[in-house]
Protein backbone atom coordinates (compact mmCIF):
# COMPACT_ATOMS: atom_id res chain seq x y z
CA UNK A 1 0.00 0.00 0.00
CA UNK A 2 1.20 3.56 -0.68
CA UNK A 3 1.84 6.03 2.08
CA UNK A 4 -1.42 6.99 3.81
CA UNK A 5 -3.13 9.86 2.07
CA UNK A 6 -0.87 9.69 -0.99
CA UNK A 7 -0.66 7.61 -4.12
CA UNK A 8 2.62 6.90 -5.88
CA UNK A 9 3.47 5.29 -9.22
CA UNK A 10 7.07 4.22 -9.71
CA UNK A 11 8.64 3.79 -13.16
CA UNK A 12 12.00 2.01 -13.42
CA UNK A 13 13.97 2.28 -16.68
CA UNK A 14 15.47 -1.16 -17.13
CA UNK A 15 18.19 -0.12 -19.59
CA UNK A 16 19.18 2.94 -17.60
CA UNK A 17 18.02 5.19 -20.46
CA UNK A 18 14.83 6.95 -21.43
CA UNK A 19 14.25 7.33 -25.16
CA UNK A 20 11.50 9.79 -26.07
CA UNK A 21 11.26 12.80 -28.34
CA UNK A 22 9.94 16.09 -27.03
CA UNK A 23 6.50 16.68 -28.52
CA UNK A 24 7.52 20.08 -29.92
CA UNK A 25 11.14 19.44 -30.96
CA UNK A 26 12.33 16.25 -32.70
CA UNK A 27 15.96 16.85 -31.74
CA UNK A 28 15.30 17.26 -28.02
CA UNK A 29 14.62 14.54 -25.47
CA UNK A 30 11.77 14.61 -22.95
CA UNK A 31 12.66 14.66 -19.25
CA UNK A 32 11.09 13.96 -16.88
CA UNK A 33 8.56 11.71 -18.65
CA UNK A 34 5.31 13.65 -18.99
CA UNK A 35 2.32 12.42 -16.93
CA UNK A 36 0.15 12.28 -20.09
CA UNK A 37 2.59 9.78 -21.62
CA UNK A 38 2.35 7.54 -18.55
CA UNK A 39 -1.46 7.74 -18.59
CA UNK A 40 -1.56 6.80 -22.28
CA UNK A 41 0.67 3.80 -21.56
CA UNK A 42 -1.82 2.72 -18.88
CA UNK A 43 -4.72 3.12 -21.32
CA UNK A 44 -2.84 1.07 -23.93
CA UNK A 45 -2.25 -1.69 -21.38
CA UNK A 46 -5.96 -1.68 -20.48
CA UNK A 47 -7.19 -1.75 -24.09
CA UNK A 48 -4.65 -4.28 -25.42
CA UNK A 49 -6.78 -7.30 -24.48
CA UNK A 50 -9.73 -9.03 -26.11
CA UNK A 51 -12.20 -7.79 -23.48
CA UNK A 52 -11.06 -4.73 -21.46
CA UNK A 53 -11.88 -4.99 -17.76
CA UNK A 54 -14.59 -2.48 -16.62
CA UNK A 55 -12.96 -2.20 -13.19
CA UNK A 56 -9.69 -1.16 -14.85
CA UNK A 57 -11.56 1.50 -16.77
CA UNK A 58 -13.04 2.83 -13.55
CA UNK A 59 -9.56 2.96 -12.02
CA UNK A 60 -8.29 4.96 -15.01
CA UNK A 61 -11.25 7.33 -14.72
CA UNK A 62 -10.37 7.83 -11.04
CA UNK A 63 -6.74 8.59 -11.90
CA UNK A 64 -7.59 11.17 -14.57
CA UNK A 65 -9.53 13.24 -12.02
CA UNK A 66 -6.68 13.55 -9.52
CA UNK A 67 -5.00 16.53 -11.18
CA UNK A 68 -1.34 16.94 -12.15
CA UNK A 69 0.99 14.85 -9.97
CA UNK A 70 4.19 15.93 -8.31
CA UNK A 71 7.20 14.20 -9.82
CA UNK A 72 10.32 12.79 -8.19
CA UNK A 73 13.09 12.50 -10.79
CA UNK A 74 16.86 12.86 -10.69
CA UNK A 75 18.97 14.97 -13.03
CA UNK A 76 19.65 13.38 -16.39
CA UNK A 77 22.37 13.72 -19.01
CA UNK A 78 21.05 14.15 -22.53
CA UNK A 79 22.69 12.10 -25.22
CA UNK A 80 23.74 13.99 -28.34
CA UNK A 81 20.94 13.49 -30.83
CA UNK A 82 22.66 11.86 -33.79
CA UNK A 83 20.64 11.87 -36.99
CA UNK A 84 19.78 8.63 -38.78
CA UNK A 85 18.64 8.40 -42.39
CA UNK A 86 16.07 5.66 -42.76
CA UNK A 87 13.55 4.62 -45.43
CA UNK A 88 10.12 5.94 -44.55
CA UNK A 89 6.61 5.44 -45.84
CA UNK A 90 5.54 9.04 -45.37
CA UNK A 91 8.19 10.76 -47.46
CA UNK A 92 5.87 13.45 -48.76
CA UNK A 93 3.00 13.27 -46.29
CA UNK A 94 4.55 15.36 -43.52
CA UNK A 95 7.34 17.56 -44.82
CA UNK A 96 10.03 19.04 -42.61
CA UNK A 97 8.89 22.55 -43.50
CA UNK A 98 5.28 21.72 -42.56
CA UNK A 99 6.39 20.19 -39.26
CA UNK A 100 8.64 23.13 -38.35
CA UNK A 101 5.83 25.57 -39.09
CA UNK A 102 3.33 23.61 -36.99
CA UNK A 103 5.79 23.25 -34.09
CA UNK A 104 6.49 26.98 -34.04
CA UNK A 105 2.77 27.79 -33.96
CA UNK A 106 2.16 25.30 -31.14
CA UNK A 107 5.05 26.69 -29.07
CA UNK A 108 3.72 30.23 -29.53
CA UNK A 109 0.19 29.22 -28.49
CA UNK A 110 1.48 27.34 -25.43
CA UNK A 111 3.48 30.41 -24.39
CA UNK A 112 0.42 32.68 -24.82
CA UNK A 113 -1.73 30.25 -22.83
CA UNK A 114 0.77 30.25 -19.97
CA UNK A 115 1.00 34.05 -19.95
CA UNK A 116 -2.79 34.31 -19.75
CA UNK A 117 -2.92 31.93 -16.79
CA UNK A 118 -0.17 33.79 -14.93
CA UNK A 119 -1.87 37.16 -15.48
CA UNK A 120 -5.24 35.79 -14.38
CA UNK A 121 -3.90 33.68 -11.49
CA UNK A 122 -5.07 30.42 -13.03
CA UNK A 123 -8.61 31.52 -13.96
CA UNK A 124 -10.22 30.68 -17.26
CA UNK A 125 -11.47 33.34 -19.67
CA UNK A 126 -13.00 33.32 -23.12
CA UNK A 127 -9.54 34.15 -24.48
CA UNK A 128 -8.06 31.11 -22.73
CA UNK A 129 -10.82 28.95 -24.22
CA UNK A 130 -10.05 30.37 -27.67
CA UNK A 131 -6.31 29.68 -27.32
CA UNK A 132 -7.03 26.12 -26.22
CA UNK A 133 -9.27 25.62 -29.25
CA UNK A 134 -6.51 26.89 -31.54
CA UNK A 135 -4.06 24.48 -29.89
CA UNK A 136 -6.34 21.53 -30.59
CA UNK A 137 -6.64 22.64 -34.21
CA UNK A 138 -2.89 23.10 -34.71
CA UNK A 139 -2.05 19.74 -33.10
CA UNK A 140 -4.33 17.92 -35.55
CA UNK A 141 -2.31 16.14 -38.26
CA UNK A 142 -5.15 14.40 -40.07
CA UNK A 143 -5.25 17.05 -42.78
CA UNK A 144 -1.98 15.65 -44.09
CA UNK A 145 -3.38 12.21 -44.78
CA UNK A 146 -7.12 12.44 -45.34
CA UNK A 147 -7.13 14.09 -48.78
CA UNK A 148 -6.98 10.88 -50.80
CA UNK A 149 -6.31 11.42 -54.49
CA UNK A 150 -5.16 15.03 -54.17
CA UNK A 151 -1.42 14.29 -54.06
CA UNK A 152 0.89 14.52 -57.05
CA UNK A 153 1.58 11.05 -58.59
CA UNK A 154 5.25 11.59 -57.84
CA UNK A 155 4.36 11.32 -54.15
CA UNK A 156 3.17 7.76 -54.70
CA UNK A 157 6.24 6.90 -56.82
CA UNK A 158 8.50 8.10 -54.01
CA UNK A 159 7.03 5.45 -51.72
CA UNK A 160 7.86 2.48 -53.99
CA UNK A 161 10.90 0.38 -52.92
CA UNK A 162 13.13 1.40 -55.84
CA UNK A 163 12.47 5.10 -55.42
CA UNK A 164 11.81 5.36 -51.71
CA UNK A 165 14.09 7.96 -50.24
CA UNK A 166 15.60 8.12 -46.81
CA UNK A 167 14.74 10.85 -44.37
CA UNK A 168 16.54 12.21 -41.37
CA UNK A 169 15.26 10.91 -38.06
CA UNK A 170 16.40 11.55 -34.47
CA UNK A 171 16.15 9.29 -31.42
CA UNK A 172 17.11 11.56 -28.51
CA UNK A 173 17.54 9.94 -25.12
CA UNK A 174 18.64 10.79 -21.60
CA UNK A 175 20.59 8.85 -19.01
CA UNK A 176 19.25 9.71 -15.54
CA UNK A 177 21.41 9.58 -12.45
CA UNK A 178 18.70 7.43 -10.87
CA UNK A 179 16.80 5.27 -13.36
CA UNK A 180 13.60 5.69 -11.37
CA UNK A 181 10.82 8.27 -11.65
CA UNK A 182 7.94 8.51 -9.19
CA UNK A 183 4.63 10.30 -9.71
CA UNK A 184 2.85 11.41 -6.55
CA UNK A 185 -0.79 12.37 -5.94
CA UNK A 186 -2.16 13.67 -2.64
CA UNK A 187 -5.23 11.42 -2.57
CA UNK A 188 -4.96 7.67 -2.10
CA UNK A 189 -7.50 5.46 -3.89
CA UNK A 190 -9.50 2.64 -2.36
CA UNK A 191 -7.77 -0.71 -1.91
CA UNK A 192 -9.57 -2.09 -4.98
CA UNK A 193 -8.53 0.80 -7.23
CA UNK A 194 -5.00 0.63 -5.85
CA UNK A 195 -4.73 -3.09 -6.68
CA UNK A 196 -6.28 -2.57 -10.12
CA UNK A 197 -3.84 0.18 -11.07
CA UNK A 198 -0.93 -1.90 -9.81
CA UNK A 199 -2.10 -4.75 -12.05
CA UNK A 200 -2.31 -2.41 -15.04
CA UNK A 201 1.11 -0.96 -14.34
CA UNK A 202 2.59 -4.46 -14.36
CA UNK A 203 1.51 -4.82 -17.99
CA UNK A 204 3.38 -1.72 -19.20
CA UNK A 205 6.60 -2.76 -20.96
CA UNK A 206 7.83 0.52 -22.43
CA UNK A 207 7.49 4.27 -22.04
CA UNK A 208 8.34 6.36 -25.06
CA UNK A 209 10.32 4.56 -27.77
CA UNK A 210 10.10 0.77 -28.01
CA UNK A 211 13.74 0.56 -26.79
CA UNK A 212 12.82 2.40 -23.58
CA UNK A 213 11.90 -0.65 -21.47
CA UNK A 214 10.33 -0.10 -18.08
CA UNK A 215 8.96 -1.84 -15.04
CA UNK A 216 6.10 0.00 -13.30
CA UNK A 217 4.28 -0.48 -10.01
CA UNK A 218 2.37 1.26 -7.25
CA UNK A 219 5.16 2.40 -4.94
CA UNK A 220 5.03 1.50 -1.24
CA UNK A 221 6.81 4.71 -0.19
CA UNK A 222 6.68 8.39 -1.04
CA UNK A 223 9.99 10.01 -2.02
CA UNK A 224 10.44 13.76 -1.94
CA UNK A 225 9.08 15.46 -5.03
CA UNK A 226 11.54 17.35 -7.19
CA UNK A 227 9.04 18.91 -9.59
CA UNK A 228 5.76 20.50 -8.50
CA UNK A 229 2.92 22.04 -10.53
CA UNK A 230 3.31 25.81 -10.39
CA UNK A 231 2.97 29.07 -12.30
CA UNK A 232 6.42 29.11 -13.88
CA UNK A 233 8.87 26.57 -15.23
CA UNK A 234 8.80 23.98 -18.00
CA UNK A 235 5.50 22.88 -19.54
CA UNK A 236 4.65 19.21 -19.11
CA UNK A 237 1.73 17.39 -20.69
CA UNK A 238 -0.76 16.18 -18.07
CA UNK A 239 -4.31 14.83 -18.12
CA UNK A 240 -7.68 15.99 -16.90
CA UNK A 241 -11.18 14.60 -16.51
CA UNK A 242 -12.30 13.11 -19.85
CA UNK A 243 -8.81 12.09 -21.05
CA UNK A 244 -9.71 8.41 -21.44
CA UNK A 245 -12.83 9.22 -23.43
CA UNK A 246 -10.84 11.55 -25.69
CA UNK A 247 -8.19 8.86 -26.30
CA UNK A 248 -10.96 6.44 -27.23
CA UNK A 249 -12.52 8.98 -29.57
CA UNK A 250 -9.22 9.61 -31.32
CA UNK A 251 -8.49 5.90 -31.60
CA UNK A 252 -11.84 5.44 -33.30
CA UNK A 253 -10.55 7.81 -35.96
CA UNK A 254 -6.93 6.71 -36.46
CA UNK A 255 -7.32 3.00 -35.42
CA UNK A 256 -3.63 2.90 -34.50
CA UNK A 257 -2.62 3.30 -38.16
CA UNK A 258 -3.13 6.90 -39.24
CA UNK A 259 -1.07 9.75 -37.78
CA UNK A 260 -2.33 11.00 -34.47
CA UNK A 261 -1.50 13.49 -31.73
CA UNK A 262 -1.66 12.92 -27.98
CA UNK A 263 -4.40 14.93 -26.21
CA UNK A 264 -3.12 16.68 -23.12
CA UNK A 265 -3.42 19.58 -20.71
CA UNK A 266 -0.43 21.91 -20.49
CA UNK A 267 0.85 22.47 -16.91
CA UNK A 268 3.96 24.33 -15.79
CA UNK A 269 6.28 22.55 -13.36
CA UNK A 270 8.76 24.19 -11.01
CA UNK A 271 11.68 22.76 -9.08
CA UNK A 272 10.56 22.01 -5.53
CA UNK A 273 12.87 24.64 -4.00
CA UNK A 274 11.41 27.31 -6.31
CA UNK A 275 7.74 26.81 -5.53
CA UNK A 276 5.68 28.86 -3.16
CA UNK A 277 4.38 27.21 -0.02
CA UNK A 278 0.86 26.09 -0.96
CA UNK A 279 -1.96 27.67 0.99
CA UNK A 280 -3.60 25.29 3.41
CA UNK A 281 -7.20 24.38 2.71
CA UNK A 282 -10.15 22.79 4.46
CA UNK A 283 -11.83 19.64 3.21
CA UNK A 284 -15.33 18.61 4.34
CA UNK A 285 -16.33 15.00 4.89
CA UNK A 286 -18.61 15.37 1.85
CA UNK A 287 -15.54 15.56 -0.43
CA UNK A 288 -15.00 12.56 -2.68
CA UNK A 289 -15.79 11.15 -6.11
CA UNK A 290 -18.96 11.54 -8.16
CA UNK A 291 -20.70 9.13 -10.47
CA UNK A 292 -22.52 11.43 -12.90
CA UNK A 293 -25.69 10.62 -14.83
CA UNK A 294 -26.77 12.90 -17.67
CA UNK A 295 -30.47 13.38 -18.33
CA UNK A 296 -31.69 12.80 -21.88
CA UNK A 297 -32.50 16.03 -23.68
CA UNK A 298 -36.27 15.51 -23.39
CA UNK A 299 -35.91 14.91 -19.63
CA UNK A 300 -34.36 18.30 -18.82
CA UNK A 301 -37.56 20.21 -18.12
CA UNK A 302 -37.80 19.56 -14.38
CA UNK A 303 -37.09 22.55 -12.11
CA UNK A 304 -34.68 22.42 -9.18
CA UNK A 305 -37.69 22.57 -6.83
CA UNK A 306 -38.15 18.84 -7.55
CA UNK A 307 -34.63 17.99 -6.43
CA UNK A 308 -35.66 15.98 -3.36
CA UNK A 309 -38.23 14.06 -5.39
CA UNK A 310 -35.61 13.03 -7.98
CA UNK A 311 -32.98 12.29 -5.34
CA UNK A 312 -35.45 10.03 -3.52
CA UNK A 313 -36.28 8.22 -6.77
CA UNK A 314 -32.57 7.75 -7.52
CA UNK A 315 -31.95 6.45 -4.01
CA UNK A 316 -34.82 3.97 -4.35
CA UNK A 317 -33.53 2.74 -7.71
CA UNK A 318 -30.04 2.15 -6.31
CA UNK A 319 -31.47 0.33 -3.31
CA UNK A 320 -33.69 -1.79 -5.57
CA UNK A 321 -30.64 -3.27 -7.29
CA UNK A 322 -28.49 -3.53 -4.14
CA UNK A 323 -28.09 -6.84 -2.35
CA UNK A 324 -29.45 -7.20 1.17
CA UNK A 325 -28.43 -6.21 3.73
CA UNK A 326 -27.64 -2.74 2.40
CA UNK A 327 -24.52 -1.39 4.19
CA UNK A 328 -24.86 1.62 6.47
CA UNK A 329 -22.58 3.71 4.23
CA UNK A 330 -25.02 3.28 1.35
CA UNK A 331 -28.38 3.28 3.14
CA UNK A 332 -27.57 6.12 5.55
CA UNK A 333 -29.07 4.17 8.44
CA UNK A 334 -27.88 1.72 11.04
CA UNK A 335 -29.47 -1.76 11.08
CA UNK A 336 -32.00 -0.73 13.75
CA UNK A 337 -33.05 2.36 11.77
CA UNK A 338 -31.08 5.10 13.52
CA UNK A 339 -29.29 7.63 11.26
CA UNK A 340 -25.78 6.68 10.19
CA UNK A 341 -23.00 8.35 12.16
CA UNK A 342 -20.46 8.16 9.32
CA UNK A 343 -20.37 9.98 5.96
CA UNK A 344 -22.48 8.09 3.47
CA UNK A 345 -23.59 8.20 -0.16
CA UNK A 346 -25.55 11.27 -1.28
CA UNK A 347 -27.87 11.68 -4.27
CA UNK A 348 -27.58 15.10 -5.87
CA UNK A 349 -29.68 16.48 -8.75
CA UNK A 350 -27.53 19.06 -10.57
CA UNK A 351 -29.21 22.34 -11.61
CA UNK A 352 -28.23 24.75 -14.36
CA UNK A 353 -27.12 27.80 -12.36
CA UNK A 354 -24.36 30.37 -12.27
CA UNK A 355 -24.68 31.81 -15.77
CA UNK A 356 -26.51 34.79 -17.20
CA UNK A 357 -29.27 32.75 -18.83
CA UNK A 358 -29.39 29.93 -16.27
CA UNK A 359 -32.92 28.82 -15.44
CA UNK A 360 -32.45 26.28 -12.66
CA UNK A 361 -33.52 23.23 -14.66
CA UNK A 362 -32.13 19.89 -13.51
CA UNK A 363 -29.71 18.54 -16.12
CA UNK A 364 -28.43 15.42 -14.43
CA UNK A 365 -27.70 13.58 -11.24
CA UNK A 366 -24.56 12.85 -9.23
CA UNK A 367 -24.10 10.00 -6.80
CA UNK A 368 -21.56 11.39 -4.35
CA UNK A 369 -19.12 8.88 -2.85
CA UNK A 370 -17.26 10.37 0.14
CA UNK A 371 -13.60 9.51 0.62
CA UNK A 372 -14.32 8.02 4.04
CA UNK A 373 -16.88 5.54 2.66
CA UNK A 374 -16.00 1.99 3.71
CA UNK A 375 -15.15 -0.63 1.10
CA UNK A 376 -18.26 -2.71 1.78
CA UNK A 377 -20.58 0.20 0.97
CA UNK A 378 -18.46 1.28 -1.98
CA UNK A 379 -18.59 -2.17 -3.59
CA UNK A 380 -22.34 -2.45 -2.91
CA UNK A 381 -22.96 0.90 -4.62
CA UNK A 382 -21.00 0.12 -7.78
CA UNK A 383 -22.46 -3.39 -8.04
CA UNK A 384 -25.93 -1.88 -7.80
CA UNK A 385 -25.21 0.70 -10.52
CA UNK A 386 -23.72 -2.00 -12.74
CA UNK A 387 -26.74 -4.27 -12.28
CA UNK A 388 -29.09 -1.39 -13.04
CA UNK A 389 -27.21 -0.52 -16.23
CA UNK A 390 -27.43 -4.13 -17.42
CA UNK A 391 -31.18 -4.38 -16.85
CA UNK A 392 -32.65 -4.12 -20.39
CA UNK A 393 -36.08 -3.17 -19.05
CA UNK A 394 -34.96 -0.35 -16.73
CA UNK A 395 -32.55 1.45 -19.11
CA UNK A 396 -31.43 3.86 -16.35
CA UNK A 397 -34.89 5.37 -16.04
CA UNK A 398 -36.24 7.11 -12.93
CA UNK A 399 -39.97 6.55 -12.61
CA UNK A 400 -41.89 9.40 -10.98
CA UNK A 401 -45.29 7.73 -10.98
CA UNK A 402 -48.04 9.75 -12.61
CA UNK A 403 -45.57 12.62 -13.06
CA UNK A 404 -43.69 10.76 -15.78
CA UNK A 405 -40.18 9.37 -16.04
CA UNK A 406 -36.62 10.67 -16.43
CA UNK A 407 -34.30 8.94 -18.89
CA UNK A 408 -30.57 9.24 -18.39
CA UNK A 409 -27.18 7.72 -19.15
CA UNK A 410 -24.04 7.37 -17.06
CA UNK A 411 -21.34 9.82 -18.08
CA UNK A 412 -18.11 7.97 -18.94
CA UNK A 413 -16.05 10.91 -20.15
CA UNK A 414 -16.17 14.68 -19.89
CA UNK A 415 -19.88 15.63 -19.88
CA UNK A 416 -20.93 17.98 -22.67
CA UNK A 417 -22.92 19.99 -20.14
CA UNK A 418 -20.77 22.23 -17.93
CA UNK A 419 -23.12 21.93 -14.93
CA UNK A 420 -22.52 18.16 -14.88
CA UNK A 421 -18.74 18.35 -14.82
CA UNK A 422 -17.42 17.46 -11.36
CA UNK A 423 -14.80 20.22 -11.59
CA UNK A 424 -17.62 22.77 -11.64
CA UNK A 425 -18.53 21.70 -8.09
CA UNK A 426 -15.23 20.28 -6.78
CA UNK A 427 -13.06 23.39 -7.10
CA UNK A 428 -11.31 25.10 -4.22
CA UNK A 429 -12.96 28.32 -3.05
CA UNK A 430 -13.34 30.48 0.04
CA UNK A 431 -16.90 31.50 -0.77
CA UNK A 432 -19.69 29.00 -1.43
CA UNK A 433 -23.37 29.66 -2.16
CA UNK A 434 -26.36 27.34 -2.15
CA UNK A 435 -27.91 26.26 -5.45
CA UNK A 436 -30.69 24.42 -3.64
CA UNK A 437 -31.76 25.73 -0.21
CA UNK A 438 -30.18 24.50 3.01
CA UNK A 439 -32.46 22.53 5.33
CA UNK A 440 -31.50 23.96 8.72
CA UNK A 441 -30.62 21.37 11.38
CA UNK A 442 -32.37 23.51 14.03
CA UNK A 443 -35.54 25.53 13.60
CA UNK A 444 -34.70 29.25 13.95
CA UNK A 445 -38.22 30.46 14.60
CA UNK A 446 -40.59 32.41 12.36
CA UNK A 447 -38.56 34.11 9.63
CA UNK A 448 -41.40 35.80 7.79
CA UNK A 449 -43.81 36.97 10.45
CA UNK A 450 -43.94 38.52 13.88
CA UNK A 451 -42.33 41.74 15.10
CA UNK A 452 -39.25 43.16 13.46
CA UNK A 453 -37.07 42.25 16.44
CA UNK A 454 -38.47 38.70 16.48
CA UNK A 455 -37.70 38.27 12.78
CA UNK A 456 -34.18 39.64 13.31
CA UNK A 457 -33.59 37.10 16.09
CA UNK A 458 -34.92 34.31 13.85
CA UNK A 459 -32.62 35.25 10.95
CA UNK A 460 -29.68 35.46 13.35
CA UNK A 461 -30.57 31.96 14.58
CA UNK A 462 -30.77 30.78 10.94
CA UNK A 463 -27.24 32.05 10.33
CA UNK A 464 -26.13 30.25 13.49
CA UNK A 465 -27.76 27.04 12.20
CA UNK A 466 -25.81 27.34 8.92
CA UNK A 467 -22.60 27.62 10.94
CA UNK A 468 -23.62 24.47 12.81
CA UNK A 469 -24.23 22.77 9.46
CA UNK A 470 -20.63 23.56 8.50
CA UNK A 471 -19.44 21.91 11.71
CA UNK A 472 -21.53 18.82 10.87
CA UNK A 473 -19.42 18.22 7.74
CA UNK A 474 -16.10 18.77 9.50
CA UNK A 475 -15.50 22.43 8.64
CA UNK A 476 -14.61 25.28 10.99
CA UNK A 477 -16.98 28.14 11.57
CA UNK A 478 -17.07 30.40 8.49
CA UNK A 479 -15.93 34.01 8.65
CA UNK A 480 -19.17 35.29 7.18
CA UNK A 481 -22.65 33.88 6.65
CA UNK A 482 -25.54 35.40 4.74
CA UNK A 483 -29.00 33.81 4.69
CA UNK A 484 -32.23 34.60 2.93
CA UNK A 485 -35.10 33.19 0.94
CA UNK A 486 -33.68 34.69 -2.26
CA UNK A 487 -30.78 32.77 -3.90
CA UNK A 488 -27.26 34.20 -4.15
CA UNK A 489 -26.55 32.74 -7.61
CA UNK A 490 -28.21 33.22 -11.00
CA UNK A 491 -30.73 30.55 -11.97
CA UNK A 492 -31.36 29.12 -8.50
CA UNK A 493 -34.99 29.02 -7.31
CA UNK A 494 -36.17 30.90 -4.19
CA UNK A 495 -36.35 28.77 -1.05
CA UNK A 496 -40.07 29.53 -0.66
CA UNK A 497 -40.85 27.69 -3.92
CA UNK A 498 -39.50 24.37 -2.65
CA UNK A 499 -41.90 21.83 -1.15
CA UNK A 500 -41.77 21.31 2.62
CA UNK A 501 -38.92 19.03 3.68
CA UNK A 502 -39.78 16.70 6.55
CA UNK A 503 -37.51 14.34 8.48
CA UNK A 504 -38.20 11.82 11.19
CA UNK A 505 -37.48 13.35 14.60
CA UNK A 506 -36.06 11.61 17.64
CA UNK A 507 -39.56 10.74 18.82
CA UNK A 508 -40.40 9.19 15.46
CA UNK A 509 -42.71 12.00 14.36
CA UNK A 510 -41.93 14.08 11.24
CA UNK A 511 -40.11 17.37 11.73
CA UNK A 512 -40.38 20.11 9.11
CA UNK A 513 -37.01 21.70 8.34
CA UNK A 514 -36.77 25.40 7.57
CA UNK A 515 -35.32 26.04 4.07
CA UNK A 516 -33.08 29.06 3.39
CA UNK A 517 -30.45 30.00 0.86
CA UNK A 518 -26.98 30.65 2.25
CA UNK A 519 -23.66 32.20 1.31
CA UNK A 520 -20.68 31.14 3.45
CA UNK A 521 -17.13 32.51 3.38
CA UNK A 522 -14.19 30.80 5.12
CA UNK A 523 -10.81 32.14 6.17
CA UNK A 524 -9.05 29.74 3.82
CA UNK A 525 -10.06 27.75 0.72
CA UNK A 526 -12.44 24.83 1.02
CA UNK A 527 -12.18 21.92 -1.40
CA UNK A 528 -15.53 20.58 -2.61
CA UNK A 529 -17.91 19.14 -3.25
CA UNK A 530 -19.77 20.75 -0.38
CA UNK A 531 -23.31 20.00 0.78
CA UNK A 532 -24.78 21.55 3.93
CA UNK A 533 -27.80 20.98 6.11
CA UNK A 534 -30.18 18.22 7.08
CA UNK A 535 -31.10 17.46 3.45
CA UNK A 536 -27.55 17.24 2.09
CA UNK A 537 -27.92 13.54 1.18
CA UNK A 538 -31.08 14.18 -0.88
CA UNK A 539 -30.17 17.16 -3.04
CA UNK A 540 -30.68 20.09 -0.66
CA UNK A 541 -27.88 22.40 0.41
CA UNK A 542 -25.78 21.73 -2.69
CA UNK A 543 -23.16 24.50 -2.65
CA UNK A 544 -21.38 26.06 -5.63
CA UNK A 545 -17.82 27.48 -5.40
CA UNK A 546 -17.69 31.14 -6.36
CA UNK A 547 -13.95 31.65 -6.90
CA UNK A 548 -11.90 30.68 -9.98
CA UNK A 549 -15.13 29.87 -11.74
CA UNK A 550 -15.05 28.47 -15.23
CA UNK A 551 -15.64 30.82 -18.14
CA UNK A 552 -17.66 28.33 -20.18
CA UNK A 553 -20.32 30.00 -22.31
CA UNK A 554 -23.97 29.96 -21.32
CA UNK A 555 -25.09 28.01 -24.36
CA UNK A 556 -23.08 24.94 -23.34
CA UNK A 557 -25.81 23.91 -20.92
CA UNK A 558 -29.39 23.25 -21.83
Amino acid sequence: MPTAGRFCIEVNFLTGRYVATAHNDRRRSEWPPHPARLFSALVAAWADVDEPDPSEREALEWLETQGPPSISASDAVARTAVSHFIPVNDATVVSRAWYDKKAAIVRDLESRLHEEFVDLEGRNTSKVTQIRGNLVKERDVTTQVDRTGTKNPSSAMAMLPDDRSKQERFFPSVTPEDARVTYLWNHAPSDDVNATLDRLLGRITRLGHSSSLVSCRVAPDSPAAGFLPGRTGESLRTVQYGQLAELERQYGRHRGVSPRSLPYTDVRYQAADETEVPEQRYEPNTAGDWVVFEFAYDSRALPATRAVELATAMRSAIFHYAEDPIPEGLSGHKPHGAPATVPHVAFLPLPYVGYEHADGRLLGMAVSVPKALDELARRALFRSIGTWEQDPFACLTLTLGAKGAVHMSRSRGLPSVVSLRPRTWHRTSRRWVSTTPVALPKHPGALGRGTQSARARAWKAAARAVKDACAHVGLPEPEAVEVGFTPFIAGARPATLFPPFNQKGRDGRPVRRQLVHASVTFDRPVFGPLMLGAGRFLGLGLMRPMEARSAETDDVDG
